[in-house]
């Protein structure tokens, strides 16, 4: 988390054609407080690899393997706690970003070399593939993003930021972005999608989801501490909390189990109706499911689906989750009128592993089905916004017909929450 420190916001006034200007013609600065983001740090992280075009303020270019210490010790800096095992955290970040961002492919991350050849900043980017009406389109999804105080002066997150809108990309996607960045967004033309902004929890025990919550921001937490008292209190409201009424219209519908291949194989035959959409590849899916799994923070991630009888898959899910743990929704995707069912199921499968309670990114299109449940509660987790140049990109995203979030986002990458220090 950031406490008191100055940042750049990615979103922050610049204009579509690379000339990053702020509300009265200036690129701004200010105080915020969130993750996922670009920060000034103060480190020294000492010299990389020297940029591939020196110019006076330095130059961007694609992350290379050579910049990976440096690049993990700026992020534990700003986005985890200090932690005596310093050195093995950034082993271990470092050995991630690898896979991450360089396994195969030509990186899409950036970095920003100051003058003397030290690192300045880094953004993390993904490439995706994207689809509108049979129409290919390659999507930056953006992570990470961080500058260092110590060695820059205000130049690395605007050279950044130019480089990625000046890249191949027809459209950028964030579902991380914070309150401040929201009003930053329309001068970039960065289209918000509020729905999506949102995230719900739905409670199972309190007591026990209260001590949960306590043990994951202080691990050292012994659970006799807590549990005695969480125990009290969930028999208390027991009644308050029982689970919910189904919300499935026909009891010939069913819930099973399934895996990583069935899932991959069924997502994108649930999301066709969606104009703009991923379009997955070669096993592609599969792989992202597999690097997935890797995050810890919330436990083993599970999947799931529902049928009918003739054994028609209607909907699925995937979520992180373990006994005494909140589980944490991946996806979710339903056909037609199967949502309400295909929550119940997912709501269902939470209970039975034990969890004690879910939380998830919001949509849409199962937002009435999530009214009908008590003990349900709703609150801002980061900006979901779209930006591109092309008009039917930009209809499909003001419509609501884009599938985005989950996979389609940064939210399932172990940067996003996982302990790299913690042995």
């Amino acid at each position: 988390m950031w406490q008191n420190k100055t940042c750049w916001r990615l979103f922050a006034g610049s204009r579509p054609d690379g000339d990053f200007s702020g509300k009265n013609g200036r690129l701004q600065r200010f105080r915020i407080g969130f993750t996922m983001n670009p920060v000034f740090a103060k480190a020294g992280l000492g010299k990389v690899a020297g940029p591939s075009a020196p110019e006076s303020h330095g130059s961007v270019r694609p992350l290379a393997a050579e910049d990976l210490e440096h690049v993990a010790a700026l992020f534990l800096m700003k986005f985890r706690h200090p932690r005596r095992q310093r050195d093995r955290a950034i082993a271990r970040t470092a050995d991630y970003m690898r896979g991450l961002y360089l396994d195969g492919h030509e990186s899409k991350a950036l970095v920003q070399i100051d003058p003397q050849g030290r690192l300045g900043g880094f953004m993390g980017v993904l490439k995706a593939r994207y689809e509108l009406n049979g129409r290919a389109l390659n999507a930056a999804i953006i992570g990470p993003f961080m500058t260092d105080s110590s060695i820059d002066h205000g130049w690395a997150g605007p050279q950044l930021l130019r480089a990625l809108h000046q890249g191949e990309f027809d459209l950028y996607l964030t579902d991380s972005a914070n309150r401040t960045s929201l009003a930053f967004a329309r001068p970039m033309k960065y289209q918000l999608l509020p729905v999506h902004c949102l995230e719900w929890t739905c409670v199972f025990r309190p007591g026990a989801m209260a001590a949960a919550m306590l043990r994951r921001k202080w691990p050292g937490l012994p659970r006799l501490a807590l549990d005695p008292f969480a125990g009290a209190f969930d028999a208390l409201a027991r009644r308050r909390f029982e689970p919910p009424g189904q919300h499935s219209s026909s009891p010939r519908i069913h819930r099973e189990p399934i895996d990583a291949a069935r899932f991959a194989e069924r997502l994108p035959v649930l999301m066709a109706d969606y104009s703009l959409r991923p379009s997955w590849r070669d096993g592609e899916l599969t792989r992202l499911l597999a690097l997935a799994a890797e995050k810890q923070a919330d436990g083993p991630l599970h999947f799931g689906g529902i049928y009918d009888e003739a054994g028609r898959m209607l909907g699925c899910y995937a979520f992180y989750g373990q006994a005494g743990a909140i589980a944490n929704l991946l996806q979710i995707q339903a056909s037609g009128p199967y949502w309400g069912a295909t929550l119940d199921a997912l709501i269902a499968a939470a209970r039975d592993l034990g969890c004690v309670g879910i939380t998830g990114q919001t949509q849409s299109r199962f937002m009435p089905q999530l009214f009908g449940y008590k003990n349900v509660y709703f609150h801002y987790a980061g900006g979901t916004m779209v930006r591109s140049r092309i008009a039917e990109v930009t209809e499909a995203v003001r419509s609501g017909d884009i599938f985005i979030g989950g996979l389609m986002g940064d939210r399932w990458t172990r940067l996003s929450s996982d302990d790299f220090g913690r042995v």
